[in-house]
Parts: structure tokens; C-alpha cells; sequence
């Protein structure tokens, strides 16, 4: 028995896999909805800026206070009080 590949074995994976991209784009679109419409001022801002959402780098906690002029453990606390309602929004959204 030849241990062959067969055109079904490639067109499953690559369709697995554009499913999975799909799926992947779709996940995202929805998570940057919820990030405009669920967050407000410094909460959306923090995010962005700690998830490189805005140019593509993340930045640190103490960068983000730097720039804001605020203490790095408040930055702490708006990202977390952020990402709660975040969690909770693609929770309700998907159920």
C-alpha cells in the first residue's frame, strides 16, 4: 500500500483552512465593532493602544500612562474595566 495523497485529502485541508480564515475575519470584524460601540474615550483608547489596534505596535501599560498622563495603575484599571464589558458584549453577541 503507497502512502499517496489524493486531490480530496488537499481540497479538505485547504478548504479547512480557508473556512478557518473566514471564520478568523469574521471573529475580528466583530471584536472591532464591539470595541467602537461598546467602549468610550480612554477605555477604546487603552485598548487600541495596548493591542497595536491603531498603528500596528503594542505599547506598555507604562507607555500608554506616559502619553495620557496618568498613572500606569489606572491605565491597568480602565483596560481591565474594558475588556470585562468587551467579554461580556461577545458573550451576549453570541448566544
Amino acid at each position: 500500500m503507497r502512502n499517496e495523497i489524493s486531490l480530496m485529502d488537499v481540497l479538505s485541508s485547504e478548504e479547512d483552512t480557508i473556512i478557518d480564515i473566514v471564520e478568523n475575519r469574521m471573529q475580528v470584524k466583530k471584536l472591532y465593532s464591539k470595541i467602537n460601540t461598546s467602549l468610550k474615550g480612554r477605555e477604546k483608547l487603552i485598548v487600541q493602544m495596548r493591542y497595536g489596534l491603531i498603528d500596528g505596535k503594542s505599547k506598555t501599560q507604562r507607555e500608554i500612562a506616559i502619553l495620557l498622563g496618568i498613572s500606569r495603575s489606572y491605565v491597568s484599571r480602565i483596560e481591565k474595566r474594558a475588556l470585562k464589558k468587551l467579554y461580556k458584549e461577545l458573550i451576549n453577541w453570541s448566544k
